[in-house]
């Protein structure tokens, strides 16, 4: 090959190799793009189907919105069911002080009625019931039969105190049998009250019927003669609030559903 042939040659060798680089880069590109794209996208659609609701939920409803929860959790793979227990009226006032929750299911009507007055819920609906029983320690060691045994000096008695629902509920039923409660305790909530009876602090106290079962043999159970006995109702709402309302409505209709009401069943609760 010629010198002056050899000097053209080498230049057009040089820019074709430029020209398919160019074009080996330029198809590599949106590969990359298209990759980082769906990665993005995938990433976006895992975070969105993670979430938490926070329940606020009455002490007595501990055992039977465990397994409520845990079954949601199954059904909504990503979703996780956190819960808030304690007696219905601290509730109340957690939730009326902004506290971020999603859902109430108040042990009675009047705390939810509160709730739902000030706007921070609508539209609650009562989902079971419960009734009143007498607890007392394994072996029953102060021989209570009765709610007239409330009076006997002698007693170690406890109450749950007057503003949550199974105070009030315990003071009604000893007002309609005309018993004076020699009392000596009274206990923020039905849990509190229900292990220091299952401790043997005390001789007796009154809670719910689903309590008693929820104790096993820890307790015995004496029940509450049916004409001063008083039934509760258990109202449950989405809050106005909630940080997640779409799955806090989506719980509330599972804790109304046939399967729901067969786990609340199982502890006790009756229907509403």
């Amino acid at each position: 090959m010629q010198r002056s042939a050899l000097r053209l040659f080498i230049p057009l060798l040089a820019l074709l190799a430029l020209v398919a680089a160019a074009c080996g880069d330029s198809s590599d590109e949106p590969d990359d793009a298209a990759s980082e794209s769906t990665t993005t996208t995938t990433e976006a659609e895992e975070e969105a189907e993670e979430a938490t609701i926070l329940v606020f939920a009455a002490a007595s409803l501990t055992d039977a919105f465990g397994e409520l929860g845990a079954a949601f959790e199954d059904a909504n793979p990503g979703v996780t069911v956190e819960f808030n227990f304690a007696g219905s009226s601290a509730l109340r006032e957690q939730i009326l002080d902004g506290a971020p929750a999603d859902v109430f299911a108040s042990a009675n009507n009047s705390n939810m009625e509160t709730v739902v007055t000030e706007g921070a819920a609508s539209d609650p609906e009562v989902f079971v019931t419960n009734q009143l029983q007498i607890v007392v320690p394994a072996g029953n060691p102060g021989g209570v039969t009765g709610i007239e045994d409330f009076a006997r000096d002698e007693l170690l008695i406890g109450l749950c105190a007057a503003e949550v629902p199974c105070g009030d509920f315990g003071r009604q039923a000893l007002a309609a049998a005309g018993v004076e409660p020699a009392q000596d305790t009274d206990e923020p909530d039905v849990r509190s009250l229900l292990t220091k009876v299952a401790e043997g602090e005390l001789d007796a106290g009154i809670v719910y019927t689903t309590d008693v079962i929820a104790a096993g043999d820890e307790v015995e159970g004496v029940d509450i003669a049916p004409n001063v006995n008083v039934v509760a109702e258990y109202p449950i709402a989405v809050l106005t609030e909630a940080p997640e309302p779409d799955i806090a409505a989506a719980f509330m209709a599972f804790v109304l559903s046939d399967e729901g009401q067969a786990i609340l069943a199982s502890y006790g609760f009756g229907s509403p």
